[in-house]
């Protein structure tokens, strides 16, 4: 190996290495590999760019952009630099930005588009507003995004697989109000069923656990667990939470196997928050993880296209004319592929809901309307490609229908000033 760095670096005047991250353990060993083999060549790292921090697009090139200057400036053209490394100063940490800091909106991490595990703290936010709020230890996982807005849940984490352990130290047995705790199926089957669940057991701990059972370790890369519902010829899977749970000795555990329902999860966690029983409660919040499945099933849909076979996606939106401009759906959901446009009615001034077309079609943001009992505003709609004789069929009978009766508005509405 070291022969190699030698062999690499003795024919350059200079090599700029990109490490992320402190201590700069890779530069410091090329230092010494390079000063034992007598090459004169200079190594520049940490000098040129951020000692820590993300190495973003923008801090790599003002790195190099100091690299350059010094060892090849005839291969810049000064007046031609990328907007992000015009400079106002000679180091990386001191070129200003050209938007500054305060007039951009932050962009808190979140679920995916279609994540299962969005509608479960969006259920739980609606049924906290008929039960008071919790006190709610989060977990080590994708659910762990669940403290940023727009849910805002979760007052501790300790680790993996330490949501119910750390809600016992929190728990108040005086209290009329139960700790609630989320683990993923990953931490469960790391940890969390020993020292969470099956304490609790033993210690008849009262609160609520929410398992997030979306059938993989989503987290660290959608690796199949005991409980992944997926054929797996190495590993033995398919072993269920529940029976896992029930077999440790918890008595109240209620599955759901479709977490988009949202006021079906509204309802079973109002009654677990309402339930007086001894020991733990324990609810199994099952859909499976969105990047898999689309992974699993885009490949299958395009072979189908290209086949020629008749293909349906669904895709949801809102209608312009409905949308009251609230925006409480946002602040309920947080799906990426909602967001606001301009309202088209000129008699209002607040934007309204929009859906993208990043939309995977998972039908949170209906569920969660209905739910909470916001304006019916949100449509769903089918895409078919490769349509078959009776799809257009319908078409036509749906249009000539539709233009009748918009024919009949319109001709209503002659003479009439707006």
């Amino acid at each position: 190996m070291d022969d190699e760095v030698i062999d690499f670096a003795k024919s350059k005047k200079a090599v700029l290495l990109v490490e992320e991250g402190q201590p700069d353990y890779i530069e410091q060993n090329i230092h010494a590999v390079l000063r034992r083999g007598d090459v004169p060549t200079k190594l520049h790292g940490k000098d040129m760019l951020p000692p820590a921090g993300e190495y973003t697009p923008a801090a790599v090139l003002k790195g190099l952009l100091e690299f350059l200057r010094k060892y090849a400036p005839h291969l810049l053209n000064e007046d031609n630099l990328p907007a992000v490394i015009r400079p106002s100063g000679d180091k990386p940490n001191s070129l200003s930005q050209e938007i500054p800091a305060e007039v951009v909106h932050g962009r808190p991490p979140s679920f995916c588009t279609g994540c299962p595990e969005r509608p479960i703290f969006t259920a739980l936010k609606l049924a906290e507003r008929e039960t008071g709020s919790h006190h709610i230890s989060a977990d080590i996982g994708c659910h762990l995004f669940s403290i940023l807005p727009p849910f805002n849940i979760g007052a501790t984490t300790m680790g993996y697989g330490l949501g119910t352990a750390g809600a016992s130290a929190l728990s108040d047995p005086g209290s009329n109000r139960e700790t609630i705790s989320f683990m993923g199926d990953g931490g469960f089957w790391h940890n969390g069923l020993t020292s969470g669940i099956g304490n609790a057991v033993f210690n008849e701990s009262a609160g609520l656990t929410v398992v997030v059972d979306n059938a993989y370790s989503a987290a660290t890369g959608g690796q199949d667990l005991l409980s992944s519902t997926a054929e797996n010829n190495i590993r033995s899977t398919k072993h269920p939470i529940e029976d896992a749970v029930r077999g440790i000795g918890v008595k109240w555990v209620k599955a759901v196997s479709n977490t988009y329902k949202v006021s079906e999860m509204r309802e079973i966690m109002k009654d677990a928050l309402t339930t007086k029983t001894k020991g733990p409660k324990v609810i199994i919040a099952q859909s499976e993880c969105t990047l898999n499945r689309q992974r699993r099933i885009k490949p299958l849909m395009a072979k189908r296209v290209k086949e020629g076979k008749r293909v349906v996606r669904e895709r949801y939106g809102v209608d312009p004319e409905t949308c009251t401009g609230d925006h409480s759906c946002i602040r309920i959901n947080g799906c990426p592929s909602l967001t606001i446009a301009p309202n088209p009615d000129p008699m209002r001034k607040d934007p309204i809901a929009q859906v993208l077309n990043t939309c995977v079609g998972c039908g949170l943001c209906g569920e969660a309307a209905h739910a909470a009992v916001l304006c019916p505003s949100f449509y769903r709609s089918e895409i078919i490609t490769n349509p078959s004789i009776w799809d257009k069929t319908k078409l036509a009978f749906r249009n000539a229908i539709i233009g009748f009766l918009q024919n009949g508005i319109d001709r209503r509405l002659v003479g009439i000033d707006v």
